[in-house]
């Protein structure tokens, strides 16, 4: 039986989703919940990243801190999680070292190691693996009582794969290349097991309590046009087209989906076809230009350059008008983001400027 929760108060960013004409757009933040948040390090403590993100406790008190620090000025919280879960429930170990970010011990090598062959043959329960992240998400709905709706996630197939065999973050991508060029048809075994994981992995966030979902495809943009329609899109439909079925197979109702492929900008028009109301777009596109060819398919999120909030008053004024006039007004169409992540070294006052600009100039 799914959860209860109070009655959503401001439901701005699903009528906004579902491609609704609103009276503003709505406002949410990639990585609002973070470390340049000073309440964010009061609340983490001692407890390492991934420790936080398996309490549901912690978790659900660092989602809300932006929905309380921000308060009336976004439209949404998403949940403290992270996408290299699903490696961690395949059974590959992911720890986060500080100031360098993830690390794999034991990255997958090649197509011939045991550990490729155990985790494709390896049955994996997200529902028991991945169980703290809903615990977290419901726990998080029942805290928010409806001030706003809460988005789950996932990791996109190509990029998980460029996690696990990389071991880590990297900026050559020489295993992941080596891979999708050297071993195409393990490649592909192992994206579309991860596909599924991903369908079953967000349908129980939406049972859990999720109102909206986002797959990340963080590395996209290393992948040629080509490359990305044979390793990465096919990956991300796969995710459209099934999970609105598994929904539907659990009892529960289809909510909006977000495809977010940073550095894609080739890909545009596929992405708009790719079975997502929501398209994300990073900072390398030119709102204007970037609704022409939406052409009203589907929602447009993004695309402030994050880098804007070391600018000051003057610069963020001027990115959010260049945003609001390419946007078209943000009455229809648009979801206000940054093309990326906060960054841990922005100011919490600087973020308040912009959200706020955001409201002087849609009223």
């Amino acid at each position: 039986m799914s959860p209860q929760f109070e009655p959503l108060k401001n439901d701005l960013l699903l009528r906004t989703a579902k491609g609704e004409t609103v009276e503003r757009p709505p406002i949410w933040v990639m990585r609002q919940a973070g470390r340049y948040l000073p309440e964010y390090h009061e609340a983490k403590g001692t407890h390492d990243f991934f420790e936080c993100c398996r309490s549901p406790e912690i978790a659900s008190t660092l989602t809300i801190q932006p929905v309380d620090r921000f308060d009336g000025l976004i439209d949404a919280a998403i949940i403290f999680s992270d996408i290299l879960v699903i490696p961690q429930a395949m059974g590959m170990k992911v720890e986060m070292v500080d100031k360098k970010g993830p690390h794999f011990p034991e990255p997958l090598q090649a197509p011939t190691d045991l550990q490729y062959r155990e985790i494709m043959e390896r049955q994996v329960d997200v529902k028991k693996e991945l169980d703290y992240v809903y615990r977290a998400i419901t726990l998080t709905r029942q805290k928010l009582r409806g001030r706003v709706p809460l988005i789950g996630f996932c990791g996109a197939p190509w990029t998980l794969l460029c996690y696990m065999v990389e071991g880590g973050g990297t900026k050559l991508f020489v295993q992941s290349k080596t891979w999708v060029f050297k071993y195409l048809d393990e490649s592909k075994a192992l994206l579309q097991k991860i596909a599924e994981l991903c369908v079953e992995y967000l349908a129980l966030q939406v049972k859990a309590g999720a109102q909206l979902v986002q797959v990340f495809d963080s590395w996209a943009g290393e992948l040629s046009p080509s490359s990305f329609k044979d390793v990465s899109l096919p990956y991300l439909r796969y995710i459209s087209k099934h999970l609105p079925e598994r929904l539907r197979e659990l009892g529960l109702e289809v909510i909006p989906m977000t495809v977010f492929a940073k550095g894609a900008w080739y890909a545009l028009e596929e992405l708009c076809t790719s079975g997502y109301d929501v398209v994300g777009l990073d900072w390398l596109h030119d709102p204007a230009e970037a609704m022409k060819v939406a052409n009203g398919r589907v929602v447009l999120q993004g695309n402030a350059d994050p880098g804007v909030l070391y600018g000051g008053r003057g610069a963020i004024s001027k990115v959010v008008k260049e945003m609001v006039d390419g946007f078209g007004g943000g009455k229809k169409g648009w979801i206000v983001n940054l093309g990326h992540g906060i960054t841990p070294f922005a100011k919490p006052d600087d973020l308040r400027l912009l959200f706020e600009e955001i409201h002087r100039l849609t009223k």
